[in-house]
């Protein structure tokens, strides 16, 4: 394809955690869900999830995949596209350190319904309420008739002065 394969988990992590850091909620947690390995980046997956553990963020690591070490994959070819079976190299052993190191846990996704449920217990283990404000803006549509109003009476007062005009 155009762009390499290559996985850059912990500069994803250190991204998301980044944005989290200052986050003043109770729960603060990040989900990774990969079929890959960490093979490029700056920084280390275990460097992020110490970094995560030190600002309170639990990392929970989803590895996707059937575990047969190919999944299909689409590819652009002059003819169109064509589903090809790719080499999926999911390093399990670093997503359960990621995990275990920030406060998370690993889990394995191998077919959807398996994804559901692990969203659903994830779900379990974060419960935090949060209040929300809601604002609207609000847009005032009279103008449109004032202008309509105001032309109306000029109108009528035009006429009354010129062709509609009567002596008394």
């Amino acid at each position: 394809g155009i762009i390499a394969d290559q996985t850059a988990i912990g500069s994803g992590l250190a991204t998301a955690i980044s944005r989290l850091k200052d986050s003043k909620t109770k729960s603060k947690v990040i989900i990774l869900l990969t079929d890959g390995a960490n093979n490029t980046g700056n920084i280390s997956p275990k460097m992020a999830a110490d970094l995560a553990k030190t600002f309170g963020i639990s990392i929970y690591t989803i590895g996707v995949g059937s575990g047969a070490g190919e999944a299909p994959y689409p590819i652009q070819t002059p003819l169109g596209t064509v589903v090809r079976n790719m080499p999926v190299d999911l390093d399990e052993p670093t997503m359960q350190q990621i995990a275990d190191v920030s406060g998370g846990a690993y889990f394995r996704a191998t077919d959807n319904e398996s994804l559901a449920a692990i969203y659903k217990k994830i779900d379990q283990l974060e419960k935090t309420k949060l209040s929300t404000r809601n604002y609207h803006t609000t847009y005032e549509e009279f103008f449109i008739f004032v202008l309509a109003a105001a032309f109306l009476l000029l109108l009528e007062y035009l006429l009354r002065s010129t062709i509609l005009r009567t002596n008394p």
